[in-house]
């Protein structure tokens, strides 16, 4: 079964699978219930004198409620995946899954919330009416460049974290994938070239994370559909009032000046990081044979890559990794955000920024201890990375004073490791008895 036809079969049996389960997440008590007069301290009476312990002090509802490990995942469907703009209500599958994804591998509750909102405005104040409801913000599938918009509104604005996936979670995964990479092909971060392929949101968010970790900013070139970005591109103009966000990256950097088509971007390039069209002729090998010897080739569309992997190695590349699951190191956002949230929500964060980002993608670089060419990144299927993922972003938020809660690493570390267990034992007894039914014939 070749690459295509694979794709095809995955997406078959996805269909099928839905049909049955009839969506992914579900909401039980965490409370035991033996009798009615539960109903009286869980409900009323009792719940009065909880409510009037938050209205007299707001902080003690991360400690008397469920805020404290609710995420609101919230999107309004204009850039699902590789799809497009398809809608809030179907954007509700991929939210599902995202919830599902945060509950098993970080025990967090997180809620998917797809909107019908009519701008970016209307977006953020919706958002920010939900907030007294949850401790941190996932926004997802957000179209370009309104999501820049709402993430710095929101953060800006609101007392908890906000993150969104496609640009921070894709820009953490890279930076720890790169981390390692570099050490394969025995480079440094400051002295390397890098093209990042595409200007939407991952790779905007990538080029403020690759800045913050020690790469230069002048040492960046962007490239797009209509060239490679730099000051006297033919829209630059029109970039300064349509998206600022672009328009700043394009004033710092490309140190070399570089202009013209964005094949050009590729020569003498010691790493690309594509987050661009979900087609594999997007990257053409002649743009890799021109890049440095053990070249380092990230091309992340799904779900299909810009260049399969076979032939970006024919092409000379070194390293070569993709959003699949299917080819080696898959630079995969599940691998972020359930060990960054679990962080947050245990120091009762105030925000997350680049920096905190930073301490995630070495967390994760650090659980590869030999990397090899084949393996640059870690899998889903290490559980330690987790709890080790969260105590470091934990940890790191005490230090910048962004936590409410302040603890050693340590006990970081204890605490995410006991609340994931906790979750992951609940689901393998609902499992093992019955209670989620086992996957259909297909």
């Amino acid at each position: 079964m070749d690459d295509i036809e694979r794709t095809k079969e995955l997406s078959r049996i996805a269909l099928k699978f839905s049909e049955f389960y009839k969506g992914k997440v579900g909401i039980m008590p965490r409370v035991p219930i033996t009798s009615l007069k539960d109903f009286s301290y869980w409900y009323t009476p009792g719940v009065a004198a909880v409510s009037l312990a938050v209205n007299h002090d707001v902080e003690e509802v991360f400690n008397l409620t469920g805020k404290w490990n609710s995420v609101a995942i919230v999107t309004d469907g204009t850039r699902v995946l590789g799809l497009g703009n398809v809608g809030p209500e179907a954007s509700l599958p991929v939210m599902e899954g995202k919830s599902m994804i945060f509950n098993f591998l970080g025990g967090v509750n997180a809620v998917p919330i797809p909107i019908r909102v009519k701008d970016k405005e209307e977006f953020v104040n919706v958002a920010k009416a939900l907030e007294p409801s949850f401790g941190a913000y996932n926004l997802e599938d957000i179209e370009s460049p309104k999501c820049f918009f709402v993430l710095e509104e929101l953060q800006k604005d609101l007392s908890i974290p906000v993150w969104h996936d496609d640009q921070l979670g894709t820009a953490c995964i890279t930076l720890a994938g790169l981390l390692n990479s570099l050490k394969v092909v025995q480079k440094r971060r400051e002295d390397a070239k890098v093209v990042l392929f595409g200007a939407g949101a991952a790779n905007i968010a990538t080029a403020h994370l690759l800045a913050t970790a020690g790469f230069k900013m002048k040492n960046i070139v962007i490239a797009d559909s209509k060239g490679i970005l730099e000051p006297n591109r033919s829209d630059i103009d029109n970039l300064m009032f349509t998206n600022p966000w672009k328009y700043r990256l394009a004033m710092d950097t490309n140190g070399e000046r570089l202009s013209g088509e964005e094949g050009g971007a590729f020569k003498g390039a010691d790493i690309v990081v594509s987050a661009s069209r979900s087609d594999p002729s997007t990257l053409h090998k002649d743009w890799i044979r021109s890049m440095n010897d053990d070249a380092i080739v990230f091309a992340l569309a799904n779900p299909l890559p810009e260049i399969w992997p076979s032939d970006a190695i024919e092409a000379g590349a070194k390293i070569v990794a993709t959003g699949r699951s299917d080819f080696p190191n898959q630079i995969n956002n599940s691998l972020v955000f359930p060990g960054v949230f679990r962080g947050v929500l245990d120091a009762r964060a105030r925000k997350v920024d680049y920096e905190i980002m930073v301490a995630a993608s070495e967390a994760l670089a650090g659980r590869i201890v030999n990397p090899t060419a084949e393996e640059v990144i870690p899998k889903m299927t290490d559980w330690d990375l987790y709890p080790e993922v969260a105590a470091s972003v934990a940890y790191a938020s005490s230090q910048k004073g962004y936590a409410r809660k302040h603890e050693s690493k340590e006990k970081f570390l204890k605490i995410a490791t006991e609340i994931i267990e906790h979750n992951r034992m609940a689901y393998s007894t609902l499992l093992d008895n019955g209670s989620i039914p086992k996957l259909p014939e297909v």
